[in-house]
C-alpha cells in the first residue's frame, strides 16, 4: 500500500515528469514497487517515468490521463 506521499509521487511524476524536487524516499518506494522506473537521458542525467504498473495505479484511482497521440495521414 502507498502512502500519501508516495501516491501524491506518482502522480507528479506522471504529470510533470521534470520535476526536480521528488523525495528521494517516495521515489525509492515507487521504483521499490515496481511503480516507476528511471529513463536515461544521457551518461548523468536521468529522470522518473510511470510504468504500466503505475499506470494502472493510477487509472483505479481516477488519475491517468489519456496521452495526446499525433499520427501523420497515410501516403497515397
Amino acid at each position: 500500500m502507498l502512502s500519501a506521499h508516495e501516491f501524491a509521487t506518482l502522480v507528479l511524476v506522471n504529470e510533470t515528469p521534470d520535476q526536480v524536487d521528488l523525495d528521494f524516499a517516495d521515489v525509492a518506494a515507487l521504483l521499490k514497487n515496481q511503480l516507476v522506473t528511471f529513463e536515461e537521458l544521457g551518461p548523468s542525467c536521468r529522470r522518473p517515468q510511470v510504468t504500466l504498473q503505475g499506470y494502472v495505479v493510477l487509472k483505479a484511482f481516477g488519475r491517468s490521463r489519456a496521452r495526446t497521440c499525433q499520427t501523420t495521414p497515410a501516403s497515397r
